[in-house]
């Protein structure tokens, strides 16, 4: 297993260069390879392995502190054979992208599953994220998603790239812990997932179907992919027609709207409420 370096690693170092690249989407995109930052993300790198695959974690770069500090991801970096750099502050913080670096920046390879695989896997609750622009919105979906239970999430072709370093960020772990298909045309994904046996629901503040009218009437409790649109514009007329339904959430007070990651986190659990009720997809009855 390779030791940690002995010297500080130089600002001037090609490792050092190559990694700072990442911080762009064209450089991501040609060496399928990102930027995991923080002791969270680096630990879910460490321990993320694709069946059958090289392990998904790189290179760690880590300050002195760093790794006294954490001294066991570090170790279990080095378990893993990744090559970890002993890197001054400033070094730490010219790769990361934050304004406050905790002084661990991991390199790794892409993640993403074919959509095919998606389906394959008959997934029962999925969330497909259509045109959402903003990375930070998308890395808390798909954190709200991770944490409703659900199998897989899909980034459509108009949508944020995945790697970005605010989504990786904002998805606080969870892109490493369930399947996200990207580059998808939405028209694509819906017929597939139709297909799979998946009930498509828009999410649309003037959808005319009633989230908490859907759960009275106990359509919510079989498989369920949730559309999610834009943040400033919702979703466009024709992606709404592709749904079985557009389903709104309910606004009990005074408050204009909710924002994406707030509505996605109500359908994502309303769905796997009713589908862990008795008689839905995951109840034990039904398994």
């Amino acid at each position: 297993m390779p030791p940690v370096t002995p010297e500080l690693i130089s600002p001037r170092s090609a490792r050092v260069s190559a990694a700072r690249r990442l911080a762009r989407r064209n450089f991501r995109g040609k060496e399928r390879l990102f930027l995991a930052e923080g002791p969270q993300a680096v630990r879910e790198a460490v321990a993320h392995r694709p069946a059958g695959g090289d392990a998904t974690l790189v290179e760690l770069f880590a300050t002195p502190e760093a790794v006294e500090r954490y001294a066991d991801i570090v170790g279990e970096a080095r378990a893993a054979g990744a090559r970890v750099h002993l890197a001054p502050e400033d070094v730490v913080a010219d790769i990361s992208t934050t304004v406050t670096p905790q002084g661990l920046v991991g390199v790794c390879r892409f993640l993403d599953t074919p959509f095919e695989e998606v389906l394959g896997a008959r997934p029962r609750l999925v969330a497909v994220l259509a045109h959402v622009r903003d990375p930070g919105n998308a890395g808390t979906v798909l954190r709200c998603a991770d944490a409703a239970g659900a199998d897989a999430v899909v980034l459509t072709d108009a949508s944020v790239d995945l790697y970005n370093p605010k989504a990786v960020r904002a998805s606080v772990g969870s892109l490493f812990h369930l399947p996200v298909a990207v580059g998808v045309p939405v028209e694509q994904a819906v017929a597939g997932l139709r297909d799979a046996g998946v009930r498509l629901l828009a999410a649309d503040g003037a959808g005319e179907h009633d989230l908490d009218d859907e759960l009275d009437k106990g359509t919510m409790g079989g498989p369920t992919a949730w559309v999610f649109g834009n943040e400033a514009w919702g979703l466009p007329e024709e992606t709404r027609a592709l749904a079985d339904a557009v389903v709104r959430v309910p606004i009990h007070g005074k408050a204009e709207s909710l924002n994406l990651a707030t509505a996605a986190a109500v359908c994502l659990y309303a769905s796997a409420r009713a589908q862990r009720a008795p008689g839905g997809c995951r109840s034990v009855t039904a398994n």
